[in-house]
């Protein structure tokens, strides 16, 4: 097997076994070992590739982060009348797994915030969040080429507001929301209405469409 090839097969199975682990495990309770007995690799094959768990969660960040966007760009690609609201109900799926406070990735950046203190989980945080606007960023650009987003939104400061919404769901979902709190569902309405005519964006005869 090509070096390559191995790195790609340790990776996905350093993330598979970390994802299962944090349905039953907080991050502070997973340790190296855990990962390596659920992976079924060696210390060595694990150390060769990463120094810490925490590499290890950067990674789980990235790649929803991945999924998330590819599926954003399947939905444009599949859109033959380029239609806003394939693309927008991609994003508002993604939107209504962050109130989970069990979902993986929320309990992973609740974690690295409380180690912003350390150089290199900082540097993950600030990573994570340039590529988070970036790709919002993206979308949005996306959207305006295909006529389907006003071209007054302003790119840069819609994506940094996206994101910002986006960070306050995940934060939101460990303090145990109450029933009258903005739902996912109502932030992406939101989201969806400054990205179209809010007329149309927020009509209550498609309110239902991003359930």
């Amino acid at each position: 097997m090509k070096n390559a090839d191995r790195r790609k097969q340790t990776i996905r199975q350093l993330l598979e076994a970390t994802k299962e682990l944090l349905w039953d495990k907080s991050c502070h309770a997973i340790t190296l070992k855990d990962i390596m007995e659920r992976s079924q690799l060696s210390k060595g094959a694990i150390f060769h590739y990463v120094k810490s768990k925490d590499e290890i969660f950067a990674w789980v960040l990235e790649e929803r982060l991945d999924a998330v966007n590819d599926r954003f760009e399947e939905e444009v690609a599949g859109s033959l009348d380029k239609a806003f609201e394939g693309p927008m109900l991609a994003i508002a799926r993604s939107l209504a797994g962050l109130e989970d406070s069990h979902e993986a990735t929320n309990k992973v950046l609740l974690y690295l915030l409380g180690k912003e203190n350390e150089p290199a989980v900082a540097e993950v945080l600030k990573q994570f969040h340039e590529r988070s606007v970036s790709v919002s960023r993206q979308w949005i650009s996306t959207g305006q080429k295909y006529g389907v987003i006003k071209e007054t939104v302003n790119p840069d400061e819609t994506a940094e507001l996206f994101v910002l919404l986006s960070l306050g769901l995940r934060v939101r979902a460990s303090m145990r929301p109450s029933d009258e709190s903005l739902s996912a569902r109502e932030v992406s309405e939101f989201m969806a209405g400054i990205l179209k005519n809010e007329d149309e964006a927020l009509s209550s005869d498609r309110r239902g469409e991003f359930k």
